[in-house]
């Protein structure tokens, strides 16, 4: 009989004990990402109740049960260990959490946005241009990965003005459109200029191993059969958009023809890329709760195998008929 007394009072204290760690808890709902703006998944809340397991949903949002003023640790696979407080976290209650790099970090374009935001963007789209070292940067799926982030990117910039309440999906891509292509306009531009400058004097150049007088001949006849077609479809290959440019003032190609095709081609790139990555990402998300963002790294290698797939076979069937006319 003292054993089943004691028994309930310690239970009674348990009891006591766990009301005043629940006490002051009330249900929250915090966004939980990481710097890619990706959703964490399954973690892991370390607090005065103890370790309880969570999961969030496709958009990193999860209700838990949290005291405002406590600190808690959070701990999920692939993450660094975060600590906060949720009366810390500002508007949004956003607990951003950092995924260690990895080489394959590289190989996703929201590496850079997140790293470099606009500016770094604007800079490789120009680079990739307007200059040699630019054609193996990631031009095409950092605009497709700038299309789905673009609320982030041209909120960056409108901070800037002062204009950061200032919300709209169209302003958003318009904004970005609009700069994108200004930078790409002036690269192609640099890239031409850089060709005129040094056209002349290849012409004068004797045939060696690695160049020949016949390729450029052959250059000038297809920009004046084809020039304003080339310029707008390179923009849409990689490698050959940084080239393209620069060949084109080589060959001395007519200088309005090239800045009216240059407007066009540039306009069409970013417009096609952004509103692409933009709308596809909605679409996806809301037909099937598919969220592209967590597979960014599949994204940029089936847009790198698309966009290079032409060049690869017009450089085979080349080389078929070289051999075969030899």
């Amino acid at each position: 009989m003292r054993m089943i007394t004691t028994l309930k009072g310690l239970m009674l204290a348990a009891g006591v004990l766990i009301c005043g760690i629940v006490a002051g808890q009330e249900e929250h709902r915090i966004q939980l990402i990481n710097q890619y703006e990706s959703a964490v998944g399954q973690f892991q809340l370390h607090g005065p109740a103890g370790i309880r397991d969570f999961t969030t949903d496709q958009d990193g949002f999860v209700t838990i049960p949290i005291d405002t003023a406590v600190e808690y640790t959070v701990t999920a696979a692939a993450h660094d260990t975060l600590k906060f407080r949720y009366s810390e976290l500002g508007e949004g209650r956003k607990v951003k959490m950092v995924k260690p790099f990895s080489w394959k970090d590289l190989l996703n374009p929201m590496f850079y946005i997140s790293y470099g935001g606009l500016w770094l963007l604007l800079i490789i789209v120009f680079a990739e241009t307007g200059l040699f070292v630019g054609f193996f940067l990631p031009g095409d799926s950092l605009l497709f990965v700038a299309g789905i982030y673009s609320t982030n990117l041209s909120h960056e910039f409108l901070k800037t003005f002062g204009l950061g309440e200032l919300r709209s999906e169209w302003v958003d891509l318009l904004l970005l459109v609009g700069l994108i292509s200004f930078v790409g306009i002036i690269g192609n531009t640099v890239g031409f200029w850089f060709g005129r400058k040094i056209g002349p004097t290849m012409f004068k150049w004797k045939d060696n191993l690695l160049f020949k007088q016949r390729y450029l001949v052959e250059a000038h006849d297809f920009y004046e059969k084809h020039g304003g077609g080339a310029i707008v479809f390179a923009r849409f290959l990689p490698i050959v958009r940084t080239f393209a440019p620069i060949i084109a003032g080589i060959v001395g190609m007519d200088k309005k023809k090239f800045a009216f095709y240059n407007i066009v081609g540039c306009v069409a790139w970013v417009f096609s890329m952004l509103f692409a990555g933009h709308f596809l990402q909605k679409w996806v998300k809301t037909q099937f709760g598919f969220d592209l963002r967590d597979h960014l790294e599949v994204i940029v290698i089936v847009i790198v195998l698309v966009t290079t797939a032409p060049v690869i076979w017009k450089l085979v069937t080349g080389r078929d008929r070289d051999k075969s006319t030899a």
